[in-house]
């Protein structure tokens, strides 16, 4: 059989990649594979519908250019892409020139395996990397938890409905979201053994990324990722601004979602909130359900407290309970430490519990927090240093004293809340691009302007006091 046409691809490839650099040509074309030339026409194997959907946008253009010089201007090009449905693997044959219609090869192989570590069977189990205390019988609920507890055990007893796809619970450091998570992937491997379910941090899941891509290896890191059923991702705000891992998140988003498979994040804030993250991902988190889980409320801190206590085996006096709940109203995390410390205590120095033992603990435990200030704050500060109506700033007048104003609005709302530039510039009518060019002209004028350093003093004295 001639294989010239194998030679041929080879001097397609040395063009693309002089065109578009080694690091995209490695990530992106050294996955592709030659199967077959006939009348004209060139066959490549592509390890995904992703990759397939690259090469007809990103790089549709070099690819054809490359082709036509190589092989000619008659040469046409289809792609072979492999596809699991259910446990078997087929093959999709696409004409090239972004055509869209798809017919599907009847003959059908098992998964091949590869020397990556992503390359495995996606039908192979996997480990979940769940831990088994994160369950829903060690979930207290409340009345200010209530409603994301409701949807996540809707979600765990109902895996083939759709309806809260994807899940998006956003809240404060320890108030319990990966608790909330796993519960939902402990229920659903529970309930379906043979479930893939993988809960993943944000860190770990761009180490990972980091790590195919210095081994050439992001298609099949995609492509595994595409094989879960149900991927639980923590702590989403820590891949703000990574591009790359933002860019394999998106194509595993589209494919396990449009195939009915379970998505669900945790993150500090809700998706409008996000800096650095990319429009179309955060409008992909709104398609389901965005959910903020609070700080508990009185009486669920009180309840956490004794459920706590009793699995420490600890019998902590009512009114111990109460003035605990009452001054600690910060994170489940905080209660889980003051009653740890309550159990040390008592347990060094044999002694019962006492309210003077729990105040101490206390008093090692609980950090004083700031003060949140908020943007009406802000507002309200600025335009009273500056002896302004606050209307006139939310105006789309440049009188000097109205502009400053609204930059260190701008500079102030970045620094002390936890807006994103786009929702500072949504509250003040600005686009985004204005927001960061106003920030940035603060910072550059703080070292040379004493008087603007005086006011941003003044007014950060002020919202202290407010």
């Amino acid at each position: 059989m001639d294989e010239t046409y194998k030679l041929l691809w080879n001097k397609c490839l040395e063009i693309i990649r002089d065109n578009i650099g080694q690091e995209k040509f490695d990530a992106w074309f050294s996955c592709s594979k030659p199967i077959s030339y006939a009348d004209d026409t060139l066959t490549l194997e592509l390890p995904t519908l992703y990759i397939q959907e690259l090469y007809e946008t990103r790089f549709h253009e070099i690819l054809s250019k490359s082709l036509r010089r190589v092989f000619g201007d008659t040469i046409k090009w289809k792609y072979d892409v492999p596809v699991i449905s259910g446990d078997r693997q087929s093959h999709v044959h696409m004409s090239a020139s972004r055509q869209s219609s798809i017919a599907l090869n009847k003959t059908v192989t098992s998964a091949q395996g590869a020397a990556s570590p992503f390359a495995q069977s996606r039908l192979s189990d996997i480990d979940s990397q769940l831990n088994p205390v994160y369950n829903f019988e060690n979930y207290c609920v409340g009345e200010s938890n209530h409603l994301p507890f409701v949807i996540a055990e809707f979600i765990a007893q109902n895996p083939r409905k759709n309806d809260f796809n994807p899940f998006f619970l956003y809240g404060d450091v320890g108030v319990g979201k990966t608790h909330l998570i796993q519960a939902v992937g402990l229920r659903l491997k529970e309930n379906n053994p043979q479930m893939r379910v993988l809960y993943v941090s944000s860190r770990m899941f761009q180490n990972q990324y980091s790590t195919a891509k210095i081994k050439g290896n992001i298609p099949d890191f995609i492509t595994w990722y595409e094989g879960i059923d149900v991927l639980l991702i923590d702590d989403l705000q820590e891949i703000s601004y990574k591009a790359g891992t933002l860019n394999a998140l998106f194509p595993i988003f589209n494919h396990l979602h449009q195939r009915g498979k379970k998505l669900m994040f945790t993150c500090d804030r809700p998706p409008v909130e996000l800096d650095g993250m990319t429009d179309r991902l955060i409008d992909r988190f709104k398609w389901g359900v965005v959910e903020q889980l609070p700080k508990p409320d009185l009486a669920l801190r009180k309840a956490i407290l004794n459920f706590k206590a009793e699995r420490n085996g600890l019998s902590i006096p009512p009114e111990v309970i109460d003035i605990i709940a009452e001054k600690a109203d910060g994170s489940v995390r905080q209660l889980e430490g003051i009653v740890m410390g309550i159990l040390t205590n008592s347990i060094a120095r044999n002694q019962p519990i006492t309210v003077e033992m729990a105040l101490e603990v206390m008093r090692h435990s609980i950090r004083h927090e700031k003060r949140v200030i908020n943007f009406d704050m802000i507002v309200e500060a600025t335009a009273e240093y500056y002896k302004l109506s606050p209307d006139v700033i939310f105006t789309k007048s440049r009188l000097r004293d109205i502009a400053d104003a609204r930059q260190l609005i701008m500079y102030l709302a970045g620094k002390h809340t936890k807006l994103s530039s786009s929702a500072i510039g949504g509250k003040l009518n600005r686009r985004h691009a204005t927001v960061l060019y106003g920030i940035k002209t603060i910072k550059d004028r703080i070292p040379y302007s004493r008087e603007l350093a005086e006011a941003i003093d003044s007014i950060e004295a002020s919202l202290k006091k407010m």
